[in-house]
């Protein structure tokens, strides 16, 4: 009960704090001109679904594996907030922990997540070249390329699959056709029920 209760705690904080730095960010950028319709995050339920995710997570987690899924929360939380708000993902919110996951899998000699975050950045990349940076931007890829790091290729391409759907109903419900998308956040939540389903398993 305890390593739940702390879970909850430091995932909440990680939440707390990526809204925080996801914000700040981008306080000296202005919005794109063709960029996604600036808003504003939805602070208390990214802060709710880090709690609930650190939650599910500690009941199963050793302290390390623990702090790295905070740091990427942390990171998921920072990049929703900086794309929804300027149409930005900076690379701290993407190769940081990307770069710290990779770190930790080379030094306990498991190739699985290099090849996992390289099968999925591909067709993003690809993505993003085609379109010269307009239906996918870098900072998408570079997330993309974190969801499979953290997930495995498998789950990311599947959770990825659902987000782009979901992006699209939303965007044509919305009455939003053919204005850009704050995708990032769409990402980001795919990740994040990616990790959440991986606890439940």
């Amino acid at each position: 009960m305890l390593a739940v209760i702390a879970g909850a705690l430091l995932f909440g904080a990680a939440g707390w704090l990526g809204t925080i730095a996801g914000t700040a960010l981008v306080a000296d950028v202005a919005p794109l001109s063709e960029g996604p319709s600036s808003g504003n995050p939805p602070v208390p339920w990214l802060i709710a679904g880090s709690i609930v995710l650190g939650a599910l997570l500690a009941q199963h987690a050793v302290a390390a594996q623990l702090g790295l899924a905070a740091l990427v929360v942390f990171a998921l939380v920072a990049a929703w907030c900086s794309d929804v708000l300027r149409g930005v993902v900076p690379d701290i919110c993407t190769l940081g922990p990307l770069a710290a996951i990779l770190f930790i899998a080379l030094i306990e000699h498991r190739p699985s997540p290099w090849i996992s975050a390289f099968i999925v950045f591909a067709p993003f990349a690809l993505s993003a070249l085609l379109s010269k940076g307009r239906g996918m931007g870098w900072g998408d890829v570079k997330l993309a390329a974190l969801g499979g790091a953290a997930l495995g290729a498998q789950a990311a391409l599947l959770a990825f699959a659902v987000a782009s759907t979901a992006a699209v109903v939303v965007h044509r419900v919305a009455g939003t056709r053919g204005a850009p998308i704050a995708f990032a956040p769409y990402l980001a939540a795919a990740i994040g029920a990616g990790l959440m389903v991986g606890a439940l398993l």
